[in-house]
């Protein structure tokens, strides 16, 4: 079960019932989607980097919002002053990054999800699991990640015990996953924490964590 964002391709195999089965352009991870909820494929020109992105009907600031968009969310739409004017309706530049300009920190990325509530198979602020958080962060950052915990499991090279770790390794475990911050903290989330928290990385090793450097 994994959460399909705004704007991600989604490739029907087939259609029953009212669902399409399929699977996402982005990861190619397989599921069911709403038949109705599915759009034409858009051509994606900016990516959501804020914890979400407002939505407003026109570019006029102080117009009432009509919808909010996640992190990862994909958009195409034209560049107009501060705004980008899209299909969802007028969405602040500030809240954006052009498709190819990548964060330079997945660190930061995922700290700007602090406090978001664990969901198994979110991949978004209303709900997110530990690989989840390691994929949407590394994915602004330009690295392409699997969406689950064990195929994340082979990426980079372990950290070996006792190491010194560094911003920007994975701490994966059984129960969630996340990103060291630095040597000693790590931004973390899985079921037990119930949310998206920074926590000793020395509690999760204990827990039975591993360490992973990527890049």
């Amino acid at each position: 079960m994994s959460e399909l964002l705004p704007g991600e391709g989604f490739e029907v195999l087939e259609y029953a019932g009212g669902w399409a089965w399929g699977y996402c352009a982005a990861d190619r991870v397989v599921g069911y989607v709403e038949a109705i909820a599915l759009a034409a494929p858009i051509v994606a020109t900016h990516i959501v980097c804020e914890k979400s992105a407002p939505v407003a009907p026109d570019s006029n600031i102080a117009s009432p919002l009509i919808a909010s968009l996640p992190m990862g969310a994909r958009l195409h739409g034209t560049e107009c002053g501060a705004c980008l004017t899209t299909e969802y309706g007028c969405v602040s530049l500030s809240h954006l990054r052009p498709i190819g300009e990548h964060e330079g920190d997945p660190v930061s990325a995922a700290e700007r999800l602090l406090g978001a509530p664990f969901r198994a198979g979110g991949r978004s602020a209303a709900g997110i699991d530990g690989p989840g958080l390691v994929q949407l962060a590394l994915a602004l950052a330009g690295i392409e990640a699997p969406r689950f915990a064990d195929a994340q499991r082979e990426l980079g090279e372990i950290v070996p015990p006792g190491a010194p770790r560094a911003r920007g390794d994975l701490v994966l475990q059984d129960d969630g996953a996340g990103l060291m911050i630095d040597d000693l903290m790590a931004i973390h989330v899985g079921r037990t924490a119930g949310r998206v928290a920074v926590a000793p990385a020395a509690e999760l090793e204990a827990h039975g964590a591993v360490f992973r450097r990527i890049g």
